[in-house]
């Protein structure tokens, strides 16, 4: 569909509601393809009524030409570009060009693009100074959260977020030194030293050099540089999740890059965002350790009663098979073939998922595996420990994070975010002094 087409949600008559006497028309928002979207912008003040959407399923907060997702079909495209042909022909920085720029680059901005990221690898001995400040055990994301949004006291220079020149020195700025931190959180919690950056080989080999090398002059195996882009590529954006809508809630309210991607961090650190697929691999060692088949496994998830829980399938958005969960099993059955890591927990999981593609008790409630379910194995069989699972997912979605927030910046449409509620809490009451209080 191109942009002059008409999709077919828009409705062929003017919308109207009616709330007791008074009705309001409502304007339609079309989109290009998807749902659309009716405008609700005088709703409060023509009827006194508000909408009520907990977390928001049928409220759109913004337009945006990023990423288009079609849950019921199993579709994801950057910027119109299928998922699968990203992954099998672009790069991580490639395509993070693609989502902030909105065009695929040429083959000599593509050149400039990347040197100019690899030049910024470097971060700052103060940096080093506040990651080693925090207890070895701190979770690495608390550690990327605060060493990201420390960058405004040391990048001074990039607060106008009117300047396209700063909003492109910011991009380069955060895609560059945000692995180098993560790396250093991982080798601060190993006790490691933390060597400086070797961008001559490349940029996502010298983040596993950094990440999960065991001496300075360690280079990565090119199948797993490939595999660690690619699973990069996959994370890089996905629509109005929690994290995006948080980097966007953050930045409308005038709030500068990092800030705003430093909110966006500590959202996917919540265990119902970001650690899916820890909690995918801590299942599939379960049953290893346990002895129990995995058909046995099966028949006990579909006991409610038995507390046996099924991870890395099913999906908030998407009821067919996520088509970044097809790209993730085929690259895992790759590269640990490649490594001489044929994994039993791989084995079991592809037994799951051939159970569950089978039953028709999984069929009917569309519980098809997600991106999660393989990615964590991969990621432990390149040296990852699972704590930094979510800081990999938090790397793979900074170009998303850039390219909305970039995009909320130039729509002149933004407002600061200020959802409405529903009051429920007591009429007007008088105060009582303590001492004339009832005891409870």
């Amino acid at each position: 569909m191109t942009a002059t087409d008409t999709p077919d949600t828009i409705p062929t008559a003017t919308p109207t509601l009616t709330v007791d006497e008074t009705s309001l028309e409502l304007s339609v928002v079309p989109a290009v393809e998807g749902a659309s979207g009716l405008s609700i912008n005088s709703l409060l003040g023509t009827t006194g009524m508000v909408t009520y959407d907990p977390g928001f399923m049928n409220t759109a907060a913004c337009r945006s030409a990023i990423t288009y997702i079609d849950g019921d079909a199993g579709i994801l495209r950057y910027r119109g570009y299928p998922i699968e042909q990203l992954a099998e022909s672009s790069s991580y920085l490639e395509t993070g060009y693609l989502l902030s720029h909105g065009e695929l680059p040429t083959a000599e901005e593509a050149l400039e693009w990347e040197d100019r990221i690899l030049r910024h690898t470097h971060v700052h001995d103060d940096y080093q100074r506040l990651i080693s400040s925090f207890p070895r055990e701190a979770h690495p994301m608390a550690i990327l959260s605060s060493a990201v949004a420390a960058m405004p006291g040391h990048y001074h220079e990039v607060f106008d977020i009117t300047s396209a020149e700063q909003m492109d020195l910011a991009t380069v700025l955060l895609l560059a030194k945000a692995p180098t931190l993560m790396a250093y959180a991982l080798r601060h919690a190993r006790h490691q030293d933390k060597p400086d950056v070797a961008p001559e080989i490349g940029y996502v080999a010298d983040m596993l050099r950094l990440s999960v090398g065991p001496h300075r002059r360690w280079e990565p195996d090119p199948a797993m540089v490939r595999a660690l882009d690619v699973l990069l590529l996959l994370h890089a954006d996905h629509e109005q999740n929690c994290s995006t809508s948080t980097v966007r809630n953050v930045g409308s309210a005038g709030a500068n890059l990092f800030l705003s991607v430093s909110a966006g961090i500590s959202a996917l650190a919540g265990p119902k965002h970001g650690g899916a697929n820890e909690a995918v691999l801590a299942m599939l060692e379960e049953i290893r350790d346990s002895g129990v088949a995995v058909s046995e496994f099966m028949t006990k998830v579909k006991d409610k009663s038995s507390g046996a829980r099924l991870m890395g399938f099913g999906h908030r958005v998407y009821k067919n098979y996520d088509p970044r969960a097809a790209i993730v099993k085929k690259l895992a059955d790759e590269v640990l073939s490649s490594m001489g890591k044929r994994d039993e927990l791989l084995d079991i999981a592809m037994e799951l998922e051939g159970i569950a593609l089978a039953d028709d008790y999984f069929v009917e409630r569309k519980l098809y595996p997600n991106v999660d379910f393989y990615t964590g194995l991969i990621y432990r069989a390149m040296g990852f420990p699972t704590s930094m699972f979510t800081p990999l997912f938090a790397i793979g979605r900074m170009p998303g994070w850039i390219a909305q927030w970039r995009e909320m910046m130039q729509d002149p449409s933004t407002k600061i975010a200020r959802p409405r509620q529903v009051y429920t809490g007591p009429l007007e009451r008088d105060f009582v002094p303590v001492q004339d209080r009832p005891t409870r």
